[in-house]
């Protein structure tokens, strides 16, 4: 079969996360995609509408994917409404992932925006199984209000693996009782060493690039900062250039990139 062919997936269970994003349990009906690596995404296929570009939140079951879909539009919206026992298509792993595992002994910072969270999840799951091999681990996470607070119910079991869990949000609700601020507000809280740090972030890009600037600033040396970027991506393997940023396919080069190479793109108006 074709690598450009999406194989059968059937959703198995689906998980209200927001108003409108749900994660989607699948497995695979005929055959199952090769292993994917934290940070990659697949092209979801929801037939008779569209295919789009998905980035892995986790594993379900030995050979399963979890996917967080947002309804955005027309091909997210008809996933989004996807039911347990329904198919659609998947075809994949694409892309860079997020650089792991980490040197041992390292302080790992994620930095995750609304969203963008989604990606990050399995890098932190990976942080929280190998515990040993890390000295700190802060997961720092920002969202519009506390409904769009993607896994909150996630957030205890990462701190019961010594995992330093803060967030904050841009509009609070009467009862909510946290930090309200962008994201970058929440360095104050790391207990991390700049001189062993390795930075994961993955949100809008407006929040990257500020919260990647903010590292640099603390003493994170650009080569170990890592932005998960976001284009137009149709093919998945490098050919329409749809997902053109500058020098780079992110489809193949990224979605994962360093920050030394990813932030001066950014930083080029309308690029």
């Amino acid at each position: 079969m074709s690598t450009m062919t999406p194989a059968r997936y059937r959703v198995m269970d689906r998980f209200a996360e927001t108003a409108d994003t749900v994660t989607l349990a699948l497995e695979p009906v005929d055959r199952p995609l090769p292993v994917f690596r934290p940070g990659q995404f697949a092209m979801l296929y929801a037939f008779g509408v569209g295919e789009v570009p998905i980035s892995v939140s986790g594993r379900y079951g030995p050979a399963g994917l979890l996917h967080t879909v947002r309804a955005v539009g027309a091909t997210s919206a008809a996933l989004h409404t996807l039911q347990p026992g329904r198919m659609l298509g998947v075809r994949g792993p694409y892309g860079q992932g997020w650089p792991l595992p980490a040197r041992v002994g390292a302080d790992l910072v994620v930095v995750a925006g609304g969203l963008g969270l989604a990606p990050l999840r399995p890098l932190i799951r990976h942080a929280a199984a190998d515990r040993a091999r890390y000295r700190r681990v802060a997961v720092l996470i920002g969202a519009r209000t506390p409904d769009g607070l993607l896994y909150p119910d996630e957030y205890d079991t990462w701190r019961a693996a010594d995992i330093d869990v803060l967030t904050t949000v841009d509009r609070a609700a009467a009862d909510w009782t946290g930090r309200v601020g962008v994201v970058t507000a929440l360095y104050d809280g790391l207990r991390t060493d700049p001189a062993r740090t390795a930075g994961y972030l993955c949100g809008p890009e407006v929040m990257m690039r500020f919260a990647a600037r903010d590292l640099l600033r603390r003493g994170v040396a650009p080569d170990r900062v890592w932005l998960s970027l976001e284009r137009n991506m149709h093919c998945g393997t490098g050919h329409c250039g749809h997902c053109q940023l500058g020098p780079l396919l992110l489809c193949r080069d990224g979605p994962v990139a360093r920050c030394d190479r990813a932030l001066p793109l950014l930083a080029i108006r309308e690029l």
